[in-house]
């Protein structure tokens, strides 16, 4: 029994011998394989250290300590680790490294964003632990050269090889440093997240990433004076991000692809608070961005670097050359963006100028344009008053080529032209404003704007020739105001007012047609028209003022129809009347009544027409709350420019050219 012990014993001191043999000699092959790595890096031009490497067998796990390394990039990139742990580490073929945990502790990253401009970046993480990880080996490729473009293309192709269940740290601190050139703007932001996680790494896409709260401050340097920011926000993340878009506008051989790679399918983020200098301070209740994509063709890497190389080279006062260019490198970054939907909700502000609050805005971004630019809720305060405004949108805001044309008028010296100037409609289709209520002039009374809307297309050259105008608003009467004295003599204190305008133009028939032409003034009268004008030619439609009153000539006057609905105005009309002549309604009526005779047969004896017109008058006036109409039909070729100033001159021989049809009902 005592042999059989003693032989057991040396069988196993003979095991742990052994086994104690071969993890020293697997944790040397271990530190050659690390330090192999470490020397393709030196090899490459780039520095790359690190402190001791052990292995444990038992757990597969690799420990490596005080790795360093320097990219000597354009621009430079350095990374520290204090300590880098890899548990339950495989390798399942020669080219991939799998480990059921990595982690890396007082992780620092630097880099240069701009070297000329001297922007940098640095990320301090005191944990960064890696779940499920399987990757490349070592590079996938040799890195071609050290332009910053290559590193970051290089990056990405290592990243898409990569899967992981999640990457957490528990805090995260990002400085970013804009040093200014004189008299220009200097700024050192500074931001701490805190819950920072990625989910389900694979294939070069993120399905989440995640940060429970964020705070940041930023020393901003104007002039020669320091100004600080801070803020926070809380529960921000981002969905399926994709980093094939980030690629394509890295890849030299996509700058001709035209289509659109999706980067997020949804951004958001939940309260979010800024303390601004003079005492002010602002909160967002939450933002949603969805669908964010990036056109290669319009959004290339080497025109961000450009961008950020001309904020350099400006300085405080920019020359107008160096405006235009950066204007039209802007214009290309709008062209090369997408935004499904964009919004923000619950802005409040405080200033020292009162408070100011609003709802909501929204917009979406394509080709350059934003489909609809729109604010919703605005609660502020103006010198005179409160001013609430339910809604204002801009409609197909067309911002990549507002920038260019921006940079045209940025010259003081040179002054615009009108081609210029108009040009500024094809930037836009129209715009929306309700719900306004605004206080007027110094008073306590308040305008109300239910609805303005007003679009406008069809454009011949920079003109347009078809546009809308609606409107619903009401407004107290100035009492001052000569021309509504007979409204504030009558007891009205306040007016509403409906306006519906149209117009547009055919090429095909010629014609110019002002249809629908509603005017209602509430409790008074609501007039509507229909004006036509025939022969118009394209070219009425210039900026040229000669060609403009050339081509005007040739317009002919077509069929007009002017109809007036009594709302309460002739009764009003008839009240002021007796009112100054001191005698009763009736009376006032019958005189009113007697003089339209007068006048009528008086006209009658130059035109036999304005008879017509005179009795459909004396009806509308006896039988209030009827619909006077009047239809002129031209008799034969009346120029249009013509009988313009006839009207002013001799309005009965005007008339005369035209057949002229009166009617009422009730």
């Amino acid at each position: 029994m005592v042999k059989i012990l003693l032989g057991l014993v040396v069988a196993i001191a003979i095991a742990l011998g052994g086994f104690f043999g071969f993890e020293f000699y697997v944790q040397h092959r271990v530190a050659a394989e690390v330090e192999a790595k470490f020397e393709q890096l030196r090899a490459t031009g780039r520095k790359a250290s690190h402190g001791k490497v052990s292995y444990d067998l038992l757990s597969r796990t690799i420990t490596v300590a005080d790795i360093a390394a320097e990219l000597a990039a354009q621009p430079p990139v350095s990374v520290k680790i204090a300590s880098f742990t890899a548990s339950g580490v495989s390798q399942p073929d020669p080219t991939r490294f799998s480990a059921d945990t990595i982690e890396a502790t007082d992780v620092e990253f630097d880099a240069t964003i701009a070297a000329q401009a001297g922007w940098s970046l640095t990320y301090r993480a005191p944990r960064i632990t890696v779940k499920d990880y399987s990757g490349p080996a070592g590079p996938q490729r040799p890195l071609v050269s050290s332009s910053a473009a290559d590193v970051y293309r290089f990056a990405l192709e290592q990243f898409a090889a990569v899967t992981s269940s999640s990457i957490t740290t528990p805090s995260l601190a990002t400085t970013i440093s804009v040093p200014g050139a004189e008299g220009a703007q200097a700024i050192d932001y500074t931001y701490s997240g805190s819950g920072l996680a990625l989910r389900d790494i694979k294939g070069g896409r993120i399905a989440a990433a995640t940060v429970e709260r964020a705070g940041f401050t930023a020393n901003i340097q104007q002039n020669g004076k320091t100004e600080k920011i801070g803020g926070e926000f809380a529960g921000m993340a981002a969905y399926d991000f994709d980093s094939g878009a980030a690629f394509a506008i890295i890849d030299p051989a996509r700058t001709n692809d035209d289509n659109y790679y999706q980067a997020y399918r949804q951004i958001t983020a939940g309260a979010y608070t800024v303390s601004l200098p003079n005492g002010m301070r602002m909160r967002i209740d939450g933002i949603t961005i969805d669908d964010v994509g990036l056109r290669p063709s319009k959004l290339q890497f080497p025109q961000l670097m450009a961008i950020i190389e001309s904020v350099r080279q400006f300085g405080a006062k920019p020359t107008p050359v160096q405006t235009g260019d950066m204007l039209e490198k802007i214009a290309g970054i709008y062209e090369g963006l997408h935004v499904g939907n964009a919004e923000m909700r619950g802005l409040a502000m405080e200033s020292p100028q009162g408070p100011l609050k609003l709802a909501a805005m929204r917009f979406n971004l394509e080709n350059g344009k934003i489909g609809e630019f729109a604010l919703e809720g605005l609660d502020g305060r103006s010198p005179q008053g409160p001013v609430k405004v339910g809604r204002f949108a801009l409609k197909s805001l067309d911002v990549a080529n507002l920038m260019r044309m921006s940079s045209q008028f940025s010259n003081p010296a040179q002054k615009p032209s009108p081609d210029q100037v108009l040009g500024l409609f094809l930037l836009l289709e129209g715009a929306e404003i309700k719900n306004v209520i605004a206080p007027y002039k110094d008073s306590t009374a308040q305008v109300n704007i239910e609805d303005l809307s007003l679009n406008w297309g069809q454009f011949v050259g920079p003109i347009p020739s078809k546009a809308h105008l609606t409107t619903k608003m009401s407004g107290p009467i100035d009492a001052t105001n000569p021309g509504l004295k007979m409204l504030v003599a009558a007891g009205m204190d306040s007016v509403t007012m409906n306006v519906d305008l149209g117009a547009a133009w055919t090429e095909g028939t010629r014609t110019f047609v002002l249809e629908p032409a509603m005017v209602e003034l509430g409790g008074l009268l609501t007039a509507s028209a229909r004006v036509s004008l025939a022969n118009v030619p394209r070219e009425v439609f210039s900026t040229n003022p000669l060609q403009m009153a050339v081509m005007a000539a040739q317009i002919e006057a077509g069929t007009s129809e002017i109809t007036l609905r009594d709302l309460g105005g002739v009764d009003l009309a008839v009240a002021q009347f007796a009112r100054t002549q001191n005698v009763s309604p009736d009376a006032a009526r019958r005189a009113i009544i007697e003089n339209l005779r007068t006048a009528g047969a008086t006209m009658a004896a130059t035109n036999p027409d304005a008879m017509a017109i005179t009795d459909a008058l004396i009806r509308f006036i006896e039988n209030p709350r009827g619909t006077l109409t009047v239809k002129l039909t031209p008799q034969g070729k009346v120029p249009a420019m013509q009988l313009v100033p006839a009207l002013k001159t001799d309005p009965l021989a005007a008339l005369a050219r035209f057949q002229v049809e009166a009617s009422t009902r009730r």
